[in-house]
């Protein structure tokens, strides 16, 4: 397999505006499979305008972007109904995905100890749970692409362990895994890290100072 086979993702020259705020300027990145890349900024650098460019939501107003394959993604803030269980999303998103069943999905709650909440309305559910479920939905078709924002957001730190087993999973069976965070605690889990900035993203040099807790 060649390298440029290998690669699942690649953004080329990104521009994204709203109005006249230009937002991105310019943005690349490329991610290969088996690869975890994390992208990190600042409130207001535009994480989740450049996560909504990857995925197609919001094409960008030039340049040009290449997923390879199945794409997941998982927003910041669950797209979920209120008035429905764990279990009805679960079977919503499986015939929209054209699923034969939710194996996959029951099987990802279990391994992010929440298979008690499938029969609780998501009404019903903590911020974290939501997550939880919003993070099983964007897996559920086994995508090949996966963009995660902010996903460990309200996690417990059982759970945050629990991600970082699921996660790792993916990277051995060949997933391209993207999280856009505002802050990284555990550098050495990312193959690739970058930083967005006035627009573009650049590489970014791993120091003590991202492996602090901050209260």
């Amino acid at each position: 397999m060649t390298v440029e086979a290998e690669v699942a993702l690649r953004a080329r020259n990104v521009h994204q505006a709203y109005g006249k705020h230009r937002v991105l300027r310019g943005a690349d990145l490329t991610v290969r499979r088996g690869e975890l890349a994390a992208v990190v900024g600042e409130n207001g650098a535009g994480k989740s305008t450049l996560l909504t460019a990857l995925a197609g939501i919001r094409p960008p107003d030039r340049g040009e972007v290449d997923v390879r394959g199945r794409l997941g993604y998982c927003p910041q803030e669950p797209v979920l109904s209120h008035s429905l269980t764990a279990a009805q999303h679960l079977r919503y998103f499986a015939a929209a995905y054209r699923l034969s069943g939710v194996d996959r999905g029951l099987e990802l709650l279990r391994a992010l100890n929440s298979e008690r909440y499938l029969d609780t309305s998501v009404a019903e559910m903590s911020g974290g749970t939501r997550q939880k479920l919003n993070l099983a939905l964007a897996l559920l078709h086994d995508p090949d692409v996966l963009l995660l924002d902010e996903p460990y957001q309200g996690f417990d730190w059982e759970t945050y362990l629990h991600f970082w087993d699921l996660v790792q999973d993916l990277r051995d069976r060949g997933k391209a895994i993207v999280v856009i965070t505002h802050l990284v605690f555990e550098q050495e889990r990312f193959d690739q890290l970058a930083e967005l900035a006035d627009g573009r993203i650049h590489p970014r040099t791993r120091t003590s100072e991202d492996a602090r807790v901050h209260a």
